[in-house]
């Protein structure tokens, strides 16, 4: 997803779980219509976060918590409800050609930007035309494969004004498909294809997104308060949204709080409406009608550099790393909020064969194969691997986040290594999340935990990032059999379902075969909150948390 995704936590997301993701299920209640009709007046909520939040730049979003800010103070064509329902947004309908391969929306002329201008169909054409130019070097620029052009601008082989996107007039967006793409609309509520105000992007300059005040708005609330670097910031009521009446809070007040104990205590003391526990705390609550245990379609995995680490290069190495890891006792002895180990790299409860309504996860999970913990399968692994490669030990580094969480976690994966492959000697480097992404992005890394949480209910969002050329794929594993059967998923077997479910089977059978990566457990989100906060929209996949209808039932 939603939202990679990136929502991409690292090692700092293990301990206290993933924020955003992916699948098919929501929580909270909707409004009562207690408060329909009316204006957003005195009512506040106090929110908190587990990272820092890095830009608000729809071209730009990688992180959960991007991607949820950007959510909530922007729209797009549509909005994410309850159970991945598409609800109204900029688009008031839309048409489809018989062969699902061009779509037109119709814009509602009373949608405004913050700045006062209205938004037209040209804001999604800029948007999009300047997402997808090389120039922009969006890590997201790879979900528009599928719209016209899409992967050739990208390639360098068309310029961003080929791509399929048109403005028929201000209200009317035509966009063209090179294949009919089941779950397009899905898309459309994600913020990677919101629009963007041209006036501002060239106002703004390098700057844009990077601040509260460097930003315009076309959503239910306006950021103030955010410099680029502090850790508090507000959301406020959106004055010029179209759909006002229906925004209940007058203001929400976010905060940055990377250590769980401290997260609690705001709870506790009723300084926070919501936090994320840590496992520990996650137990304690289990039965407070406080707790909110949210499935996650998010997958966290052992991503290795085999762009500029040889010694990964080497499968046996890899498959010795995926054989040390217990996963069982991970989830229930170290998280112990009701995660789950891995079965593969697509999660769990995402989707179903269309033939035999068989869950992916299950059907594709074939004899465990890169899952499975064996001390004894590992040191085999480790000890060939060192005789491949002509060495009789290793040193490497595993790369991490600076909160408690991410040294915790990081410590946990370099004792169990170090325990099970005698011979292996790792050190952790903590940094912070901008140093993290940037290490990560120019391949500066031996080896971390990333997370991908899914953009949309089909296996395609999982898969689709390991392709060689994916911007993603920062391990840059590479397997010729894996790219075809994932390009004519998308391609050539697109039109047939069922030839192209068993294309993204076989890829998966074929990556856990290789250990391009070694998935390690599927997440949950424990959260406690308020007991009067309604209205609050969740979903796995996509964007994560939808505050437009929230509120406190007084």
């Amino acid at each position: 997803m939603m939202i990679k995704k990136r929502y991409l936590w690292f090692l700092s997301a293990i301990a206290i779980l993933a924020l955003a993701g992916c699948g098919n299920q929501s929580s909270s209640g909707q409004n009562d219509g207690n408060l329909k009709g009316q204006m957003a007046s005195d009512q506040v909520v106090n929110w908190s976060e587990t990272q820092d939040l890095v830009t608000l730049d729809p071209s730009k979003l990688t992180e959960p918590i991007d991607l949820t800010m950007t959510g909530n103070v922007g729209e797009g064509l549509y909005r994410l409800g309850n159970h991945h329902k598409i609800e109204p947004g900029i688009a008031t309908k839309s048409t489809i050609s018989k062969d699902g391969k061009t779509y037109t929306f119709t814009l509602r002329p009373n949608a405004k930007w913050s700045n006062g201008e209205t938004v037209t169909a040209q804001d999604f054409v800029y948007s999009w035309q300047r997402t997808i130019n090389p120039k922009t070097a969006s890590q997201y620029g790879y979900i528009y494969d599928g719209i016209v052009n899409a992967n050739r601008i990208q390639e360098g082989k068309a310029t961003p004004s080929q791509l399929g996107v048109k403005a028929l007039s201000k209200t009317k967006l035509q966009v063209k498909l090179e294949r009919p793409m089941p779950y397009f609309k899905l898309l459309m509520a994600f913020p990677i294809f919101f629009p963007q105000n041209q006036t501002a992007v060239e106002k703004y300059g390098k700057q844009y997104g990077t601040a509260a005040d460097k930003m315009v708005y076309d959503g239910p609330f306006i950021m103030k308060g955010w410099t680029g670097t502090n850790e508090k910031w507000r959301l406020v009521a959106n004055p010029t949204y179209w759909d006002k009446k229906h925004v209940y809070l007058k203001q929400i007040n976010d905060q940055v709080v990377k250590d769980p104990a401290t997260t609690y205590n705001l709870y506790q003391t009723k300084k926070i409406d919501a936090a994320e526990l840590s496992g520990t705390q996650a137990k304690n609550m289990l039965k407070s009608k406080d707790m909110h245990v949210l499935q996650d379609s998010r997958i966290f995995y052992l991503e290795f550099n085999q762009k500029t680490r040889p010694a990964f290069k080497n499968a046996e190495l890899r498959k010795a790393f995926s054989y040390a890891i217990d996963r069982k006792s991970f989830v229930n002895n170290v998280l112990g909020d009701g995660s789950q180990p891995a079965t593969g790299f697509v999660t769990s409860g995402l989707a179903s064969n269309p033939k035999t309504g068989e869950d992916f996860a299950k059907e594709a999970n074939q004899n465990n194969t890169g899952i499975t913990y064996s001390p004894k399968k590992a040191k085999a692994a480790f000890k060939l691997a060192l005789k491949q490669m002509n060495k009789k030990s290793l040193k490497l580094e595993v790369l991490a986040g600076d909160s408690t969480a991410a040294q915790h976690a990081a410590g946990y994966v370099q004792g169990q290594l170090e325990k099970v492959l005698p011979g292996l000697t790792l050190t952790v480097t903590n940094v912070p999340t901008k140093t993290l992404i940037q290490r990560q992005t120019h391949h500066q890394f031996d080896f971390f935990v990333s997370n991908w949480g899914a953009d949309y209910s089909d296996p395609y969002t999982f898969l689709q990032i390991l392709q060689s050329t994916n911007t993603f794929n920062e391990g840059g594993w590479s397997n010729a059999k894996y790219d075809r059967l994932v390009k004519a998923s998308a391609s050539t077997d697109a039109n047939d379902q069922n030839k192209r479910w068993q294309d993204l089977v076989d890829a998966q059978r074929v990556m856990m075969q290789d250990q391009g990566v070694a998935p390690i457990y599927q997440a949950t989100i424990p959260q406690v909150r308020n007991p009067k906060l309604k209205g609050l929209v969740y979903n796995s996949a996509g964007l994560q948390f939808n505050f437009k209808g929230m509120y406190l039932d007084k």
